[in-house]
């Protein structure tokens, strides 16, 4: 069998680009290099370039999505895609690829569309059988009436972007008057808000992969941070929360949380490896989003929860690749 060319896409216009370079270096270093040639594409606006060993910077042929290195043209089979954000998890890259007939790693254009903005993905698993935090949808250009939240939702509240990943934007509220600052802090991710009310329990978390011949819910990770909630320090930075796999929960919620998970994955029409995050109250788990394009940094709690299967990170990705691959159109 040929090898396969793949284009590992990372980097992107968001706030969490960083985390997508750290990600798509530690799946490099896991794929197995006598299946795939691998080729680390940084994704920036509409520039998208390989650095070659010699260290130029060669930029990604957008008309047949390819790469010319020396006198040497590669046409990519396949794109792996690390991108946190926009517009890896937004679906525009998605809809680039689908365009080309390129397969692809990840949930297709529909579905990424849908996990990516929390409003939508609320309204797609409302009927799936997931408890759902009660919400107040904040539209570009609405004016708020911050006693109105806190009448409807109480205190504390959450006030998040519809639209961004990694708890950037995403602000914990005590009192009323903290409120328009919060919706302008998240609107600096995208233009709609959401108000939540503030669930608090346990936080967890499942990874899911299915595809055409198995399905895989991963142990679930108990999260503690140790600040307020699990924002981005929290997630990223050595020191400010435990990670705990598998969680310390009961087996009858533990049932309860996989079988939420999988109803979320269905619900969203989800592909790839997704994960999907809870608060547990009172023994009850409450749906707080999907992340389409999930984390694989060294910190990152998908690879940790299937090596606890004993699930290398090469062998997640072969699954992946072999389920979603198609010959190129």
């Amino acid at each position: 069998m040929n090898k396969i060319n793949i284009a590992l896409l990372a980097g992107g216009d968001s706030s969490e680009k960083e985390i997508s370079f750290q990600s798509a270096a530690r799946v490099s270093e896991s794929l197995d290099t006598s299946k795939y040639n691998v080729y680390l594409i940084n994704i920036s606006g509409r520039s998208w370039t390989y650095l070659s060993k010699e260290g130029t910077e060669i930029q990604v042929d957008k008309n047949d999505f390819s790469l010319t290195v020396g006198s040497q043209k590669i046409i990519f089979d396949y794109a792996l895609i690390l991108i946190h954000g926009t517009p890896g998890e937004n679906g525009k890259m998605q809809g680039y690829l689908d365009m080309m007939g390129v397969s692809y790693s990840s949930c297709d254009l529909t579905s990424t569309v849908v996990t990516f903005d929390k409003l939508l993905c609320k309204i797609a698993v409302k009927e799936s059988g997931v408890n759902l935090a009660k919400h107040i949808y904040i539209k570009s250009g609405d004016n708020v009436d911050p006693e109105r939240l806190v009448a409807e939702l109480g205190l504390p509240l959450i006030i998040k972007p519809t639209a961004s990943g990694s708890s950037f934007g995403v602000t914990k509220v005590r009192n009323a008057d903290e409120i328009p600052t919060a919706i302008e802090n998240a609107r600096k991710e995208s233009a709609n808000v959401l108000a939540e009310e503030f669930i608090a329990g346990m936080e967890v978390s499942c990874g899911i992969l299915i595809t055409k011949k198995k399905e895989y819910v991963l142990p679930i990770t108990e999260i503690v941070p140790k600040k307020d909630f699990f924002d981005y320090e929290a997630k990223y930075m050595p020191g400010f929360s435990e990670e705990i796999t598998p969680a310390r929960i009961d087996e009858k919620t533990k049932a309860v949380v996989n079988e939420m998970t999988r109803n979320v994955y269905k619900a969203c029409g989800c592909r790839g490896v997704v994960r999907v995050d809870f608060i547990i109250k009172d023994g009850v788990p409450y749906f707080i989003e999907v992340n389409s394009i999930p984390g694989m940094s060294g910190g990152s709690i998908v690879p940790k929860q299937a090596s606890v299967i004993g699930l290398t990170l090469g062998e997640l990705y072969d699954m992946i690749i072999e389920d979603t691959y198609t010959p190129r159109r």
